[in-house]
């Protein structure tokens, strides 16, 4: 069971950079704040991967699955929205394995949590994880190494980023106390905030949560494509490159196909592509 009240919804808006450029833009203010009263502001869609949070801990609780946590990295994300987030609810996640598979060195693996609203019973949403855990490979005793997905591989979300230019660009600077602040949100991971654990587990400083990131491609498509209508976004895939520091300028690139926004993000400082994905839209505005 878990407890959603506006006040995490509000606080995770923040933490995703709404309202950091203007703390009064009517297409982002009503992810903080209402006129009528706080529990009414609307939910942005990437809330609903905070469902899947408590999972990545529960892992090391799996009979005979031993890894070192420092070494997990998160490979993709894929939700499933079914409906509009309520700002206020008592939610069930009932979580499963989706898929296990020896990479040698590494094992992915797959989960998926599916959230009800308790009190109706209503499926409010899906997330599927790809979770990487580098140096626990190599369990297979065949020479055939394990591989099982309870998805068809004619299930798989194929993309290309075309070549061709961007229908729409969106630049944002993100803050150097961002992963600080979206922890705030639930994931604890030291990775984001601790200097000697992010160095051990290879890299200079903590870095941004890849859901993190994330929620900031998928508001830069809300923003420029969707016009603020954030319940017109029925799915999200993301497939994380390569990790952000808190600070850096991401560029979210956006290519509309019919319903259908292929995304990719990049580091401004460093010129690398950190995350894509496509989003699939209900409708396509009348104002694009």
């Amino acid at each position: 069971f878990g407890w959603l009240i506006y006040r995490d919804a509000a606080l995770y808006a923040l933490g995703i950079g709404a309202c950091s450029r203007d703390a009064i833009d009517d297409k982002e203010l009503k992810y903080v704040y209402h006129q009528d009263g706080q529990e009414s502001i609307e939910v942005l869609p990437t809330f609903a991967a905070l469902f899947s949070i408590g999972v990545q801990a529960q892992i090391a609780n799996i009979p005979g699955f031993e890894f070192d946590p420092r070494l997990l990295l998160h490979g993709q994300q894929y939700i499933e929205i079914y409906k509009p987030l309520p700002s206020s609810a008592c939610l069930l996640n009932k979580t499963t394995i989706a898929g296990l598979h020896d990479k040698g060195k590494a094992t992915v693996l797959e989960i998926e949590v599916s959230s009800y609203e308790k009190e109706s019973g209503v499926l409010l949403c899906m997330n599927r994880m790809a979770i990487y855990l580098r140096g626990a490979g190599g369990f297979s005793k065949s020479s055939q190494p394990y591989s099982y997905t309870k998805y068809p591989s004619s299930q798989a979300l194929a993309y290309k980023i075309p070549k061709t230019q961007p229908f729409a660009v969106y630049e944002e600077c993100t803050q150097p106390s961002q992963a600080l602040l979206y922890r705030l949100s639930g994931d604890y991971n030291p990775l984001h905030s601790d200097p000697k654990f992010a160095e051990i587990a290879g890299f200079s400083r903590p870095i941004l949560h890849g859901l993190c990131t994330l929620g900031y491609a998928v508001r830069a498509i809300n923003i420029n494509i969707c016009r603020g209508q954030q319940n017109m976004i029925k799915n999200i895939s993301g497939r994380f490159l390569l990790h952000v520091y808190p600070g850096e300028t991401l560029i979210t690139e956006m290519w509309l196909e019919g319903s259908r926004v292929m995304y990719q993000v990049k580091v401004k400082e460093r010129n690398r592509a950190v995350l894509s994905g496509v989003v699939h839209l209900s409708h396509i505005s009348s104002s694009i």
